[in-house]
C-alpha cells in the first residue's frame, strides 16, 4: 500500500464522521484490518483520531476561508478534503504540504463535484498562506 491510498481511506474514514458525528472504531478496524502496512496503519489511526480529537478547532480554523460558503453548505465530500490537507499541514511536519494540498485536490476529483477541485484549491491555498505567515 501506498499513503495515497492510506490518505484515500482517512478521507472515506473523515467523510463518514461528517455525517454521523461519531468516530466509527468498526469501520477504522475495519479498514485497518485490510492494509498489511504498519506505517499506513499509523497514518490512519494517526490522522482520523488527530482530526477527530481536534475537530472543533480544525472546523472553526477552516471556517475562516470558506468565502461566502458555510460549513454546512460545503459539500461533505470537499469538506473532509479539507479537513485532511489542513490536519496533515497544522499538526504533520513530516509532510511537504504542498503534497497535502496536491492530494487532496485529487481526492476532491476522484470523489466530488467537477468544479470543487477549483474551490477546494482555492481555500487550502489560503489556508497554507496562513500557516506559513502565522
Amino acid at each position: 500500500m501506498s499513503r495515497k491510498v492510506a490518505r484515500d481511506y482517512t478521507y472515506k474514514l473523515i467523510h463518514e464522521f461528517l455525517f454521523q458525528k461519531n468516530k466509527n472504531d468498526i469501520t477504522l478496524n475495519l479498514l485497518l484490518s485490510t492494509i498489511q502496512d504498519d506505517k499506513d496503519k499509523e497514518y490512519i489511526f494517526n490522522v482520523y483520531n488527530g482530526i477527530i480529537d481536534n475537530y472543533d478547532e480544525l472546523l472553526n480554523y477552516v471556517s475562516k476561508f470558506l468565502s461566502s460558503y458555510t460549513i454546512d453548505t460545503v459539500y461533505k465530500t470537499d469538506m473532509a478534503a479539507i479537513m485532511l490537507s489542513t490536519y496533515e499541514m497544522k499538526y504533520m511536519k513530516d509532510i511537504p504540504q504542498v503534497v497535502s494540498i496536491n492530494e487532496a485536490i485529487e481526492l476532491v476529483k476522484k470523489y466530488s463535484d467537477e468544479k470543487s477541485n477549483v474551490y477546494v484549491n482555492g481555500v487550502l491555498s489560503s489556508i497554507l498562506k496562513d500557516i506559513k505567515n502565522g
